[in-house]
């Protein structure tokens, strides 16, 4: 089992990563300054960094130097400001393995850590999820029912992951907009009843089941 470090001073962010990774098989450790995420980081203890710029004691892009300095080849997914190309040019040109801007959806960040964590050799999740004809193909991001491939936007590919994974358990719309859409999408919206009805359409009216009162289920 994969141990990310997760280090951001924002407890709501820290809070979304470290249950969206937990709930995909990892297990993550979330510290929220720079001087005890580079310790910690040093530790060998750890696969992988998700590491946020703004940090009290010793901002990211330090953290980031100092590892490189010490010869640390730990991959290192940045989370920069919106927008900030400024940051993203730093932090690559710095030795990070990847960046995300934020507001981010979880279901994409946790697909780069898959892909940086299957680059430098480590141990991944198996790479296909399947619920009776259903198979979603992680590497390369296709969906199918039996032989026949079936296109799905980024967004209906992440529902569909988020569900297949979690099959058997019912997950409330708060989760689904937490994983798919980010931590900071209109708790309001009904966009996942939408994106429900789309995979319904194109991968069979049974796959998603409504749990009335609670959310959705892949049975």
């Amino acid at each position: 089992m994969n141990r990310i470090l997760v280090v951001e001073d924002e407890a709501r962010i820290a809070s979304f990563i470290a249950k969206g990774l937990r709930a995909e098989g990892f297990t993550p450790t979330v510290v929220g300054d720079g001087i005890t995420g580079f310790d910690y980081a040093m530790s060998g203890e750890f696969d992988l960094i998700v590491l946020d710029i703004g940090l009290p004691g010793m901002d990211g892009f330090t953290v980031l130097e100092r590892l490189r300095e010490e010869g640390s080849a730990l991959p290192v997914i940045v989370l920069t400001a919106r927008d900030s190309v400024t940051d993203t040019v730093a932090a690559l040109e710095g030795g990070a393995a990847d960046y995300m801007s934020k507001p981010f959806r979880f279901a994409e960040l946790v697909a780069r850590v898959r892909l940086r964590l299957r680059s430098t050799g480590q141990t991944v999740v198996n790479e296909d999820l399947t619920a009776g004809d259903v198979r979603l193909d992680l590497r390369s991001r296709r969906a199918y029912v039996g032989e026949r491939e079936v296109e799905l936007s980024a967004r209906e590919f992440a529902l569909a992951e988020v569900l297949i994974r979690h099959r058997g358990q019912a997950l409330s719309r708060e989760q689904l907009l937490s994983h798919v859409w980010g931590y900071d999408f209109d708790p309001g919206s009904n966009v996942v009843d939408v994106y429900v009805g789309y995979l319904r359409k194109k991968l069979g009216a049974a796959l998603v089941t409504t749990v009335r009162g609670v959310g959705y289920r892949v049975e």
